[in-house]
């Protein structure tokens, strides 16, 4: 039997582990990560088990846990899930990552649907300019915003989703987009890091289109293969010592909010990568 070709990794709740911070989302990522493959690995040479689980093509690190749910009914929470596509992976990949990265973010907190899905194009940021000619988007751009956007449509027609959201789209990304679209983005999320403010043609043509305007700190690329090489490469991780030629796909984080508290209950993130085995 061949092995594996891929990986997913899990923080599991960052909350109750203590490992959230004040970090941006990619230190965060990495840093979760790095905890929780060191726990993960203090249990296993207890019980002498390797925390590496195998299932069908696939490699699980940590291995498969059974994931504690929310405390609550579903209908207490609100559910935001922000999907990160990676740098060169094809665009004929995304609508299987997309599923596949809801629906781990759905076992884990064992719910049948999220409230809002985020997704975040590669290789985009927000422009406060971006009104000008300079950043007219390209018609195969477009092409590619649209085509992914529709497996998000399909996901909102099937009840897993409530809402779409984009993120860094200003007013020249949107114009071009919502006429390829059948159900209207809620929400665009756009990093104001650069400007401060949130421009005011973008302020107009979001309350026109009752389209609610979020804010970030999320990186642009949130999970460079360097990065997770570096990671696995540490000494301490001596499990993923035949990984090689690691190609994350995709990031996804996840966070269920407490509505009448405004409390974070669970929070956390997943990960693919696409991985050789020395010597196969």
């Amino acid at each position: 039997m061949s092995p594996p070709t891929s990986v997913i990794f899990r923080t599991g709740n960052i909350i109750t582990t203590g490992r959230t911070s004040l970090e941006k989302s990619n230190q965060e990522l990495l840093n979760s990560l790095r905890q929780n493959f060191e726990d993960a690995a203090s249990r296993a040479t207890g019980q002498q088990l390797s925390w590496i689980e195998a299932r069908g093509g696939t490699y699980y690190a940590p291995g498969a846990e059974e994931p504690d749910g929310l405390s609550e009914e579903r209908t207490e929470y609100d559910i935001t899930v922000k999907l990160f596509y990676l740098p060169g992976v094809p665009l004929s990949k995304r609508r299987d990552h997309t599923r596949e990265a809801l629906q781990h973010v759905l076992r884990e907190l064992r719910v049948p649907s999220i409230d809002l899905l985020i997704i975040s194009f590669p290789n985009i940021s927000f422009d406060a300019e971006d009104h000008s000619p300079d950043t007219e988007p390209t018609p195969a751009e477009v092409d590619e915003w649209a085509e992914t956007y529709q497996a998000l449509e399909a996901l909102q027609l099937e009840g897993q989703i409530k809402r779409i959201g984009l993120s860094e789209f200003g007013v020249a990304r949107l114009l071009k987009l919502l006429p390829r679209t059948t159900i209207k983005p809620s929400v665009d999320q756009i990093n104001v890091r650069d400007c401060c403010v949130v421009p005011k043609p973008l302020i107009q043509f979001a309350k026109e289109q009752k389209i609610e305007l979020l804010t970030h700190n999320d990186c642009t690329n949130i999970l460079p293969s360097s990065a997770l090489q570096s990671l696995l490469q540490e000494n301490h991780h001596a499990a993923f010592g035949d990984f090689k030629n690691i190609e994350p796909q995709w990031v996804v984080k996840y966070t269920a909010v407490i509505q009448d508290r405004g409390v974070v209950e669970n929070k956390g993130y997943f990960a693919m990568a696409k991985i050789n085995i020395d010597g196969v």
